[in-house]
C-alpha cells in the first residue's frame, strides 16, 4: 500500500484511534485479513466471523510487525476502531486509488473472469508494474484488499469484479472507479440467483455505466460475439472497443485451431496490426479470453507483436483451472475443478476431446450449482455432449444432478460401462485407480461446492506412488 499514517487512515475511514502512542506512524506494508500474513508495516483488518474472530489475533499480528489493527472494538494494542470493517476497507481503497497514478482496469462476466484477468495481468506487466486480483478474490472484501496492495510504482491495477445480484458491480466500481471496463459474457452462472439472463446482463452492464466518458478517457471493452454484451454499448458514454471472432470486432482472431496437445493457435488482428499467437493454456475457450486481454492491452498502448508475445508466454496463475499435469506413468490429469457452469463445462469437454486424440479420455464431472429451473436441462445437455465428443468414459459424481448427467449420456447413446454414476469423490477415485492405464487423459470438473479437486489430487498422488492399472 502507499504509505499512510495511522492518523490519516483513521480520518479516511471515520474511525477512532485506541492505544496508539504516535498517530504519525505509517502503514507501509499490505493490508491483510489473515493473521498469518501480517508482516512489518502492515495493517490487520479484523473480521468477526461465525467461527473465528480476527480481534482475538490482535496481539499476535502486532508482535509479527503489524502497525495496527482495523477493527470494531479496542483490543489492547494499537487499533483504529470503526463501526464496520468492510465499509472502512472500501473507504480506504477508494482513497488510495484516487491517489495512485495507475490505470485501473476492471472486468466482469459469467465465465472466464479469473483466467482472463490473469492473462491481462501477464500481458500488461510485460509493459509496466501491474497489480491484479489474486485468484478469485473479487467481492466486497477481496477487491479493496487487492486495490490496497498497489504502490506508487504500480502503473496498471487489474481488478476482477463478481456479482450475485443487481447493484453489486455498481458498489464495487464505486470503491475502485475503473478507466477501462471489460465485460466478457452473459451466461448461465448463478442464473438461479439472478432470475434470468436479462437480470445477469443488467448486473454485469453496471460496469460500463460506471466508466468515465470517452472525452475523459473511459473505454468499454465488449464481446462482439455475445448479443447481451454487445447491447451494452448503448449503456455507456465511454469509447467502445469490440473483441471476438465476429467480423465487426476491432480485435479479432482468424485461423483459429488447436494444436495436437489442445492449445489454441490463431492470427491476432488489432486496429494497428496483426501477429500470430500460440498459447500455453489449454482449450479453445481461451481464444475469447486472449482477445479480451489483447483488446485491453491494445487500448493501453501495446502493439500487436508485443501482445502476441505476451499471450504466447502467459501461463495459468490460478489453481484448478485447466491445470494440466502428466503423471510419471503417462496419465494426464486436467484439474478444472475450481468451478463450473454450462459454458465452461462445454469448453472443458471440447478441450478434453482435443487433448485426447488417439488416447482414452475420462470426464469426471459433478454438479453445476445455482442453475435454478435450467438445472435438469443443462446437466442432461452436458452428458449428451460428452457422448457426441466421443469421450471414452463419463463418471458422474454426486447426487441428483450427477444422475441427470449420466442419464443424458445414456439417452444420447452411451450404454454399458461408457458412463457411470458414483456416489461421491472417493468412489470416483476408487474406480479410476482400478481402471486407469498409461496414456489416459482425465478431466475433473464441477462447481466449487462439490470439491472434486480432491479427486485430481488423489490421482496425482496415486501416480507418484506408482499405482496404475497394467491393463
Amino acid at each position: 500500500m502507499i504509505a499512510l499514517s495511522l492518523a490519516e487512515i483513521a480520518e479516511v475511514v471515520g474511525g477512532q484511534t485506541h492505544d496508539i502512542p504516535d498517530p504519525s506512524v505509517q502503514v507501509t506494508g499490505p493490508v491483510v485479513r489473515d493473521s498469518r500474513e501480517a508482516v512489518p508495516g502492515s495493517l490487520f483488518a479484523a473480521f468477526a466471523g461465525e467461527r473465528v474472530d480476527g480481534h482475538d489475533y490482535a496481539a499476535a499480528v502486532v508482535e509479527a510487525g503489524a502497525v495496527a489493527v482495523l477493527g470494531t472494538r479496542p483490543v489492547g494494542v494499537p487499533a483504529i476502531v470503526v463501526d464496520d470493517v468492510q465499509t472502512a476497507l472500501g473507504a480506504l481503497a477508494r482513497h488510495v486509488v484516487r491517489r495512485l497514478g495507475a490505470t485501473l482496469v476492471a472486468l466482469t462476466g459469467s465465465a472466464g473472469k479469473t483466467s482472463t484477468k490473469d492473462l491481462i495481468a501477464q500481458v500488461l506487466r510485460s509493459k509496466a508494474p501491474t497489480v491484479f486480483t489474486p485468484g478469485s478474490l473479487n467481492n466486497e472484501i477481496g477487491l479493496p484488499l487487492t486495490a490496497l496492495s498497489a504502490t506508487e510504482e504500480t502503473r496498471f491495477l487489474v481488478l476482477e469484479m463478481g456479482a450475485r445480484g443487481i447493484g453489486h458491480i455498481s458498489y464495487l466500481a464505486g470503491l475502485t472507479p475503473p478507466k477501462v471496463g471489460l465485460v466478457l459474457n452473459v451466461g448461465s452462472a448463478h442464473i438461479g440467483e439472478f432470475g434470468g439472463r436479462e437480470q445477469i446482463a443488467q448486473a454485469k452492464g453496471e460496469l460500463v455505466e460506471a466508466l468515465p466518458s470517452e472525452a475523459e478517457g473511459g473505454t468499454a471493452v465488449l464481446n462482439a460475439d455475445d448479443p447481451y454484451v454487445r447491447a451494452m454499448a448503448a449503456r455507456t458514454k465511454a469509447k467502445v472497443i469490440f473483441f471476438g471472432e465476429s467480423g465487426e470486432a476491432d480485435v479479432r482472431a482468424e485461423n483459429v485451431r488447436l494444436t495436437d496437445t489442445g492449445q489454441p493457435s490463431f492470427r491476432l488482428h488489432t486496429p494497428s496490426g496483426a501477429s500470430d499467437v500460440t498459447m500455453r493454456l489449454y482449450g479453445e475457450h481461451h481464444v475469447s479470453n486472449a482477445l479480451a486481454a489483447a483488446a485491453v492491452a491494445h487500448e493501453l498502448g501495446m502493439s500487436a507483436d508485443e501482445i502476441a508475445v505476451a499471450l504466447s508466454e502467459a501461463g495459468s496463475l490460478s489453481r484448478w483451472r485447466m491445470e494440466v499435469t502428466e503423471r510419471p506413468d503417462g496419465v494426464t490429469i486436467v484439474n478444472d475443478a475450481y468451478n463450473a457452469n454450462p459454458e465452461s463445462m462445454r469448453a472443458a469437454l471440447r478441450a478434453l476431446a482435443a487433448m485426447g486424440k488417439g488416447r482414452r479420455t475420462w470426464a469426471v464431472l459433478g454438479k453445476m450449482a445455482e442453475l435454478g429451473d435450467e438445472a435438469l436441462a443443462e446437466h442432461d445437455a452436458v452428458g449428451r455432449l460428452a457422448v457426441r465428443l466421443n469421450v471414452s468414459k463419463l463418471v458422474a459424481v454426486g447426487g441428483r444432478e450427477a444422475a441427470w448427467l449420466q442419464l443424458g449420456a445414456y439417452n444420447e447413446g452411451s450404454w454399458g460401462e461408457e458412463s457411470v454414476h458414483v456416489s461421491d469423490a472417493q468412489a470416483a477415485v476408487d474406480l479410476l485407480r482400478s481402471e486407469l492405464r498409461p496414456g489416459d487423459v482425465v478431466l475433473v470438473k464441477a462447481s466449487r461446492s462439490v470439491g472434486l479437486e480432491s479427486v485430481a489430487q488423489a490421482l496425482l498422488e496415486s501416480g507418484a506412488e506408482g499405482e496404475v492399472s497394467a491393463r
